[in-house]
This record gives C-alpha cells, structure tokens and sequence, in this order.
C-alpha cells in the first residue's frame, strides 16, 4: 500500500444557510480587519453585501476587493497586495468561484512574505506565517477551498503557475449549497464538469494514495448522481448539495494526489486561445482516458461501476471516455477542439507547453509533448 502523510488543514462547515455561521467563524479565528476577495458577479449577486452585513454586525471590518477577471495573472494578485496593505488587514475571506479563491490565496502570499508571485511556484516557499482565511466557495467546481494551491497565470507568459503552501490553506471552508443557486446554467455546466475531471484525474494519478482515492471515489459517486439533475432542474437543492460537497471532496484529493495529463493540456487552451478551463477539460478528458488505459483501465472499470456502468478492464477506457462524452454533451460542451477554433497547425506549440505543465508529471502514463500532440491529435 502507497505511504502517505496526511493532515487535514481545513476545517469543513457543510449546509444550507451555513454562510450565516460566516461572523461567528470568523471571531473564532480572531477576524478583526479582513480582505473579503470576491469577482465582480457576486458584487450583482448580492452575495457580498450579505457577507459584509453579516461581518458588520459582529464589528468586523471588511475591505472588498473586486478588481480581478477569471483566471486571475500575477498582475492581479500585484493589485490586490496594494489595495490591501494599506488597510492592515489580519485575515482574508476569499467568496465566490475558483478565482476568488486563487485571488484570496494569492494575495495572501504577497502580503505575508513579500515579493512576486512568481517566487512561490511550487510548493513550500513561502517562510513567514500566513494569515487565517476562509473560502466561500459559490460554485461547485474547482475544490480549490480544499487546498492549498493557488492557480496564478503569468501575466507575461499567460501560462498558469501552481503555488502551495501549507498556510495557504483555508482554515474554514464554509458550504452552503444555497449560494450555488445563483449560478447561470452555462456555469453550472462548466464548473460542475470540472469537478468531475478532477475526480477522474486524482483517482489514477501517480501519486494516489488511499486517501486521495477515498475522497476522489466519493466526489466521482456524488458528482455524476447529481451533475444531470442540476442541468435538468438547477433548484433541485439536493443535487446541488451533493454537486457542492462533491467538488469539495475532488479538491482534497487534489491535495493529496494532483492532477494529470487533462489538465496540462488544457492549460495552454486557455492560455492561448482562452478557451474556458471546464469547456477544455470537456474536450481533452475523453482522450486522455483512452490513452491512459494502457496504465490504469482496472481503476476506470471502477468508476463505471460506481456510476452504475459496469464493464471489464478490457472495455473500461472506451466505456469510461464514451460515459463522459455523454455527460459533456448533455451540458452542450464542445467535442473537438475544432469546435473551439484550435487549428491543426497550432497543435505542436500546444504541445510544447503541455508537456511542461506540472501536472503532467502524475499522469499514471508517462507523458510529454509527444504525447500531448498525440492527445491533441485526437482531440482535434
């Protein structure tokens, strides 16, 4: 059985109308003077006036930060650093999506420890205590209030960095599967097919282990009984509670196991063509799961069966790939990359990044930019 060393760093408060906790968690953690990061959306969806009215209340006082776009770059992060500083906030509360949270636990590397964010690529680097935070997350999708990575784009390069931290983590991830609601189907398409590929993803990985395979089978088991329900009818408020509580559970395995060859070739899809994360995994995970079957087929035949689609080793690549176009399609995502104007040409540079992007280094088969052309190829 694979060694592991696990801790559990965040604590998880689950539940319809838990963000009214928000206040009481807060003052547990000493709260005085707090970054509340949050992407222009929610500021219209009024989740960051019931934030602030619910830390107003308990005298906490909070600075709002909303100067960000999707995939937040380094630039960003620099911006939010600045806004911050001169407030002398002790504590960060970062509401809303994946780039919230990867704003929030950007800026907090930068106010702690100084520098740039390029400095803390990788994993570890950052040598000063981090302030306590806690993540809100308003969609479910990118777990990324289960880790500790944050994930910064270049803003020079546009290629995302990975930075971690063991103090990056939220020390409270505060679901309530009401906020999800709000959500515009086209993201709850997007987001939720997310969270599926990172079950996927973080079940075969190189470096699975137990845990990481415990929490990625539950996130798959609740993902794809729900993510159907919630395209049919999004006020299904059980399907998004297992949506939610299911993305959550993919992210911690994220944080014990990684991710694999999907994500380093859709990485550079976004970088360079801006095709949205989700709507790139939609395209690049079928045939990832194909090819990877060579390695690890006995696992994919586990996720069938979980998902109510049995089959043998033999047919558990095709089967796994055909289930998960499936689900693709019935959230009207693209198929091909040529549905996205990604041109045969463009394949080679692709690739070449791909093959140095860091999640690829777990993909259970070896992979580099030979194979991430081949993988492109047939995506194309």
């Amino acid at each position: 059985m694979t060694p592991f060393d696990f801790q559990l760093r965040t604590r998880i408060v689950f539940g319809a109308g838990a963000v009214e906790r928000l206040a009481e968690l807060a003052g547990e953690f000493g709260f005085r003077r707090t970054l509340l990061v949050a992407d222009p959306g929610l500021v219209e969806a009024g989740h960051v006036d019931r934030a602030t009215a619910l830390l107003d209340a308990a005298g906490i006082a909070v600075f709002p930060f909303h100067d960000f776009r999707p995939d937040p770059d380094t630039d960003a992060i620099e911006t939010a650093r600045a806004f911050a500083a001169p407030h002398a906030v002790d504590s960060i509360i970062g509401l809303g999506g994946g780039s919230s949270m990867d704003c929030a636990k950007g800026a907090n590397f930068l106010l702690t420890n100084g520098g740039r964010m390029q400095d803390y690529r990788g994993f570890g680097k950052a040598a000063r205590p981090m302030l306590p935070s806690i993540g809100i997350p308003t969609t479910a999708g990118t777990g990324s209030e289960a880790q500790v990575w944050a994930i910064i784009a270049d803003a020079a390069t546009h290629m995302k960095m990975a930075c971690g931290a063991p103090g990056s983590a939220f020390r409270v991830a505060l679901l309530d599967p009401d906020l999800t609601l709000s959500q515009p189907a086209a993201v709850t398409a997007v987001t939720g097919f997310d969270a599926i590929a990172h079950a996927v993803e973080s079940y075969v990985t190189s470096r699975r282990t137990p845990v990481s395979t415990c929490f990625a089978r539950e996130a798959w088991r609740l993902l794809t009984g729900a993510y159907l329900r919630v395209l049919t009818d999004p006020a299904d408020r059980e399907a998004r509670s297992a949506m939610l509580l299911g993305a959550h559970y993919a992210g911690m395995a994220i944080d014990q196991s990684m991710l694999g060859a999907a994500h380093a070739c859709a990485n550079p899809l976004t970088a360079h063509h801006g095709v949205t994360h989700g709507r790139a995994l939609a395209i690049l995970l079928p045939h990832v799961v194909r090819w990877n079957a060579a390695e690890v087929a006995p696992l994919y035949a586990e996720l069938l069966a979980l998902a109510d689609r049995a089959t043998g080793a033999d047919g558990a690549g095709p089967g796994l790939a055909g289930y998960i176009q499936e689900l693709a399609a019935a959230a009207d995502l693209p198929a091909s990359l040529g549905d996205v104007g990604v041109a045969e040409l463009d394949l080679a540079t692709l690739a070449g990044e791909a093959g140095e992007q860091m999640t690829g280094r777990f993909n259970p088969r070896s992979f580099d930019a030979e194979a991430a052309e081949e993988i492109y190829r047939c995506a194309q």
